[in-house]
């Protein structure tokens, strides 16, 4: 019998300890010196965090429930998914606003003004939020799962994009704390039901107006879905539950083309977004992952094949992702792909992708090699570690300053049942944060970060923004059948930092696509500013880079997506938010 590597490493820890499980797992490329234990830091090696997380959403006036299916029991897959949510500065006042989807309950009969809805929250500025729903004309109650911002009309105010279970909406912002309406005008309303899931706004042709893409994820009638048990696509570990998503068909994604004018045309089918053909996808991201300048696209799939498509530079996109070696595991097997993460984690440059999956597995970390290709270095970098959680929102944050992206990741199971079972799982788990050690691996410090990571939710999307403008990022997380969570960073903003907001001007208004290099001494990172991300969520726009102990950044460098143009700034002060616009340089710090 042959055992996969990651099925060996995951259940030979009770028989072998974790730190020898980690160096056999390490390419001997990492050693800093020959085959020396020693020289290479393992976990338990790192004293506890200055950094905890605390849940301020309570206090801050974030009171709006999730209502998401049945509390104890799923009967459909609908009722299990979730959703995301989003950070965005909606009012431009350069504080972020929080937006919270919303779900319901099937067959509910709701009193009079008793519906769950979506809920927008303005920022006071003094750490907590006043609910402005009414007023800005976003509260919609249904079945509402993901959420992406972008200026797509270059007035100046981010635009919201909300998927459904049914049908869409654009809302277009007002510029004065109000939203209307625009699906229809737009040409983004459709005539048929769809479980659309992530989506994100991308620039992919370079004309200057954002074009948008849409995971969707299955062609859902309750009617045709068989009840729990009936099939084995309806059983877990022996247990009936709600069925699929195998044994459901699966649904196409869709791209719509900015005609520049406010409108969109569906251009799937000629961009090549359709070939792949129907699969279970949930969330996406745009990023150039080969530093051509060219943004492209990676879907998390899920219990099927991920998707990277490419670029072609033309107005077509060809998915790679089987060739690149992001498709599937380091085993060649499928997952459960739910949300996204991108960031250069080693700071080499290049763009690498965290992948969350279900349970009894890990979640996925790819390495970008630099030649379009990634390797999965889960086990090799010490992600390997957990299996045991249905893992959604993530993000690669620098929660401590020190210059290296960690990883933040959110977990809740989709069976409420499972309480029920001996299998060692539960339905409500604690949140997972890896710190970068900044020799190409991480370390799992989740038990000493505060009780906003420890305490236990079924958590789906996540955001991350510094909501508070201490120079540290913040973390939202929604939480189904519950209250939202606010992480609070306290204590990460111990070290240096700079937060950079970008306006474009030749390019999209949001800047969406823009890189920026920090540079301190020897040490180089770079971000992109990018829409949708995590499990169907939106984080700051914003791009925060920690400095560790340096007073100035050496270089701040900006790559402009429309034009390519690169501008440069020097001996920039430490611990400030700048505003850079396109042509115009630094407009206020």
């Amino acid at each position: 019998m042959i055992i996969p590597r990651r099925r060996f490493l995951g259940t030979s820890s009770v028989l072998l300890g974790r730190a020898l499980l980690d160096a056999l797992a390490t390419p001997l490329w990492r050693w800093r010196s020959k085959l020396s234990l020693a020289a290479q830091q393992l976990p338990g090696t790192v004293n506890a965090s200055p950094v905890t997380f605390v849940d301020v959403g309570r206090e801050a006036g974030l009171n709006a429930p999730n209502v998401w299916g049945g509390v104890n029991h799923k009967t459909y897959i609908v009722e299990a998914k979730g959703s995301g949510l989003g950070f965005f500065d909606f009012d431009q006042d350069g504080w972020l606003d929080i937006y919270l989807s919303n779900g319901d309950r099937l067959d509910a009969t709701w009193p009079p003004g008793k519906a769950p809805t979506t809920h927008l929250y303005k920022n006071n500025r003094d750490g907590t939020f006043t609910d402005v729903t009414e007023k800005s004309g976003v509260g919609r109650t249904g079945w509402q799962t993901g959420v992406c911002v972008g200026d797509y009309d270059n007035d100046g105010w981010d635009d919201l994009f909300c998927t459904f279970w049914g049908h869409n909406i654009l809302f277009h912002n007002n510029g004065d704390g109000t939203f209307t309406d625009v699906t229809a005008k737009a040409g983004l309303a459709q005539d048929r039901v769809r479980w659309s899931a992530g989506c994100a706004w991308l620039d992919y042709d370079r004309d200057g107006h954002l074009d948008l893409f849409v995971c969707n994820y299955i062609l859902f009638d309750r009617a045709k879905v068989p009840v729990p048990g009936e099939s084995t696509f309806c059983q877990w570990k022996g247990m009936p539950v709600m069925c699929g998503p195998r044994g459901l068909p699966a649904d196409t994604n869709q791209l719509y083309h900015s005609n520049g004018d406010g409108t969109f045309t569906d251009v799937s089918e000629k961009s090549g977004i359709l070939e792949p053909g129907p699969r279970y996808s949930i969330s996406a991201a745009s990023y150039d992952f080969d530093n051509d300048g060219w943004p492209d696209i990676y879907v998390a799939v899920d219990s099927e094949p991920s998707m990277l498509f490419r670029n072609n530079r033309d107005g077509t996109f060809t998915d790679i992702s089987v060739m690149a070696g992001c498709a599937y595991n380091e085993d060649g097997q499928e997952q459960a792909g739910m949300g996204i993460a991108v960031g250069d984690y080693d700071c080499d440059g290049w763009l690498d992708i965290f992948k969350t999956n279900f349970s009894d597995d890990t979640c996925d970390l790819y390495h970008n090699n630099g030649d379009g290709t990634f390797s999965d270095v889960t086990f090799s970098a010490g992600i390997g570690v957990n299996t045991q959680y249905v893992a959604w929102g993530c993000g690669f944050i620098d929660y401590d300053n020190d210059g290296w992206p960690d990883i933040f990741q959110a977990n809740g199971h989709v069976y409420p049942e499972v309480n029920k079972t001996q299998s060692g799982q539960a339905f409500k788990v604690p949140r997972v944060v890896y710190r970068n050690l900044g020799n190409g691996r991480f370390q799992d410090l989740s038990a000493e970060m505060g009780p906003g990571i420890t305490e236990r939710f079924a958590s789906r999307g996540a955001a991350f923004g510094d909501y508070d403008n201490d120079g540290d990022v913040d973390v939202l997380v929604l939480n189904m059948n519950d209250l939202p969570s606010l992480l609070r960073n306290d204590g990460g903003n111990k070290k240096h930092w700079v937060k950079i907001k970008l306006l474009g001007t030749k390019c999209n208004r949001t800047a969406i696509g823009a890189r920026v290099r920090v540079v301190t001494g020897s040490h180089s990172q770079i971000s992109e500013v990018a829409s949708g991300g995590s499990v169907m969520s939106q984080s700051d726009l914003r791009l925060h880079f920690g400095l560790g102990d340096a007073q100035f950044a050496d270089l701040i460098e900006v790559k402009w997506p429309t034009t390519q143009a690169i501008e440069r700034f020097t001996h920039v002060a430490a611990d400030q938010i700048i505003t850079i616009r396109e042509g115009s340089g630094i407009i206020s710090r």
